[in-house]
């Protein structure tokens, strides 16, 4: 593909323009957001404190809840102080590179959570299906082999998708990217010349993670859900699967958000632009809102202690 006159050859800086179409009240839809991410940084972190302070919740459970708390911090601080720079300061100039490393760590990330996902389902299969293996089958080294798989699987699909932006992508048609963050495809649909190779790895990286992640949690659950119902008494089904509740919901909601986006970005073409964007950042700020309002109200050994701590 021919490269036009008016391409721009490696470009230093790029200009983020938040939410085209609401620039004019960008600044009243920081405020939720703005809330949102405090709500957020408070509840993962006390569930952080919760869990290293209390011994008793030192299960496997509790510490795949605390890395998902940990990643929930990490994902929401990627993502909010440039986009509220964005809304608020109209600081919405980022170094090429810094736009590269912001795109590392917001999917990383998102990988990681759906990965912590996976081995908490797991870890509810073999609690419900196979009690009195548990503690012989979740072992400290066996959780420190899985946190590692889980980073390593995220960091290395990612950094492939950003080498191939840097090496294949030289040429952009605009340094102007229509997003409130650095979004793979808002990149990668500002270059010039050939991206078929980019978004086919970008497609392959997210199913790779997260139709193998939601695979097997489905196949996880449908063999939970079938021992619970074969449980003779009543109040031992109840108590079974209200341990999954949590996880449930938590599920549920990152990858119905997480395909609604992804659909509607690649194939709603009617949608103006404003939805797709207000929507992918709802995506990525509403897990780590909503994940510690869930299990604080689900957990009860969580909620007791939050609430010791909010009402001493």
């Amino acid at each position: 593909m021919p490269i036009s006159n008016i391409t721009v050859f490696m470009p230093s800086v790029l200009t983020l323009i938040g939410i085209p179409g609401l620039e004019s009240v960008q600044c009243w839809i920081g405020i939720p957001f703005c809330a949102m991410y405090i709500t957020a940084m408070v509840g993962n972190s006390l569930l952080l404190y919760i869990i290293k302070s209390e011994r008793s919740l030192h299960e496997p459970m509790y510490i795949f809840l605390g890395m998902l708390g940990a990643t929930d911090i990490a994902l929401g601080s990627s993502i909010m102080p440039k986009m509220l720079g964005i809304f608020w300061f109209h600081m919405s100039e980022i170094y090429f590179d810094s736009c590269l490393l912001q795109m590392w760590f917001i999917y990383t990330f998102q990988c990681i959570e759906s990965g912590i996902l996976l081995a908490m389902a797991l870890d509810r299969y073999v609690v419900i299906c196979y009690p009195l293996r548990h503690a012989t089958v979740f072992t400290r080294q066996l959780l420190t082999q899985i946190g590692a798989v889980v980073i390593l699987r995220a960091a290395i699909l990612i950094a492939l998708c950003l080498v191939l932006i840097k090496c294949r992508l030289q040429f952009y048609h605009t340094t102007v990217i229509s997003h409130s963050y650095c979004e793979h495809m808002a990149i990668v649909k500002a270059a010039a010349g050939n991206v078929r190779v980019n978004k086919m790895f970008g497609l392959f990286a997210a199913f790779s993670v997260a139709g193998f992640d939601l695979i097997f949690i489905a196949l996880s659950y449908i063999q939970i859900f079938l021992t619970v119902f074969c449980l003779p008494q009543k109040e031992a089904r109840f108590k079974a699967f209200n341990t999954c509740i949590a996880h449930i919901c938590v599920f549920l909601q990152l990858y119905l958000l997480a395909f609604f986006s992804f659909f509607t970005h690649r194939f709603g073409s009617h949608i103006p632009p404003y939805i797709h964007i207000l929507f992918s950042s709802i995506y990525l700020l509403f897990p780590p809102f909503l994940n510690p309002l869930v299990y604080s109200i689900k957990n009860k050994q969580i909620r007791i202690h939050m609430i010791r701590i909010i009402s001493p």
